[in-house]
């Protein structure tokens, strides 16, 4: 192919490390003689539709590598989740633009607009390479064993209960953080690594992989109480009962739904406030606190894996190599080897598009309401160096002298 253009576009939601993989697509383009000019689309699909595109090969390196290191999707992005027809608008975009290859760094979604789109341009016999570049906190990208985007926020999440945790020591009582994590519960399962002494919190974790119930929650919560004398919990957004519908939905009088008919989980603080109600009504204790962390675990600035960066970077590097080398469209994924250390590989987009993955049962404890060392050990790496460590006075008493 000579002297191609390629488009590289952002959806869904964004994350700290996001544009590390903006930047590894443009940086590497520039290795290719074969490729003429780098265009990004402004809002993702969506952009594209509307040709709102942007010229990336007037980006001075410096800054694409400031670029780079900042989070939030750069390009800016889109919910949009385009059907066969928007997909061929999409197409139609690209072909009056010759664009030769389509990169889209997103998740499950993003990734079955990439498949559409290849088979649309097969069907038109048009030569464009479509590459899915992998993205998600929610870590629930099949074929991965993790996702960039994901060791960032649950880096943030780690060091959040870990303050709340430290919080509720010093004035004791029920806390209960809600994390992002509609059907996959890796991010809340990562709260788990904020313990470093046995009495620490979180003390509960609940996980949309297995059935809630209000009753033994309130009963899980009470004996933790009673030993303790408070309890931190972390609770995925998606939890559910056993009909599978999401407790957030059955909790509230009045349920929020987006664009596409799903219940509004995060940014809404109701879940959060409707357990801590229960605990307050059902249980007597006083002190009840709820947070619903939101959009901070996403693209907080400051709490960043290194090992998140690298391998973003790398994944934006290797789409192109892939596009330019490997003669096939595709989903690259990040497979774990050795010790600690990774390989990319291109998987058929229909092994991925639209599919998600759940924790694995091995991850989660018989008890369902914390995670194994199987767990630990498959995290910990991911969530890089420098990871504060919080420490405790050894209290040692002094003898009393007044009696009471």
């Amino acid at each position: 192919m000579t002297s191609c253009k390629i488009l590289v576009a952002q959806g869904g939601g964004p994350t700290a490390v996001i544009n590390q993989s903006l930047a590894g697509v443009v940086l590497e383009a520039r290795r290719f003689g074969d490729i003429g000019r780098v265009y990004g689309a402004l809002h993702g699909v969506r952009g594209i539709v509307d040709e709102d595109l942007v010229d990336l090969s007037c980006e001075t390196r410096h800054n694409l590598e400031m670029v780079a290191a900042t989070p939030s999707s750069a390009l800016g992005s889109t919910r949009d989740k385009p059907d066969a027809a928007y997909c061929a608008e999409i197409f139609r975009v690209l072909r009056a633009h010759q664009i030769g290859q389509f990169y889209y760094i997103g998740g499950n979604d993003s990734s079955d607009t990439v498949r559409i789109v290849s088979e649309q341009a097969q069907q038109a016999g048009y030569p464009l390479r479509c590459i899915h570049i992998p993205k998600t906190i929610d870590n629930d990208l099949v074929g991965n064993d993790h996702t960039p985007g994901f060791p960032s926020a649950a880096r943030f999440v780690v060091q959040a209960f870990a303050g709340a945790n430290l919080d509720n020591a010093a004035l004791p009582g029920v806390y209960v953080g809600v994390v992002m994590g509609r059907h996959a519960g890796f991010l809340t399962a990562a709260a788990a690594l904020a313990k470093k002494f046995p009495d620490d919190g979180p003390h509960l974790l609940y996980l949309p992989e297995r059935v809630f119930s209000l009753d033994q929650f309130l009963l899980d919560v009470k004996d933790v109480y009673a030993r303790h004398g408070r309890c931190v919990v972390a609770v995925s957004e998606g939890i559910h009962d056993a009909s599978g519908a999401a407790m957030a939905t059955l909790l509230a009088k009045e349920v929020e739904r987006d664009a596409h008919g799903n219940v509004q989980l995060s940014g809404t603080g109701a879940l959060a406030d409707l357990l801590c109600d229960a605990i307050k009504a059902r249980l007597g204790i006083k002190r009840v606190r709820g947070d619903t962390f939101g959009y901070l675990q996403r693209s907080f600035l400051g709490c960043v894996s290194d090992v998140d960066q690298r391998e973003a970077r790398d994944v934006g590097e290797k789409a192109v190599q892939f596009a330019m080398w490997g003669g096939r469209d595709g989903s690259v994924a990040i497979r774990r080897t050795g010790d600690y250390a990774v390989e990319y590989s291109l998987q058929p987009l229909q092994d991925v598009a639209g599919k998600t993955r759940v924790m694995d049962d091995a991850f989660i404890s018989a008890s369902g309401t914390d995670v194994t060392d199987v767990f630990r050990l498959y995290l910990r790496p991911l969530l890089g160096s420098g990871m504060p460590d919080p420490a405790r006075l050894r209290h040692a008493s002094v003898d009393k002298i007044l009696k009471r």
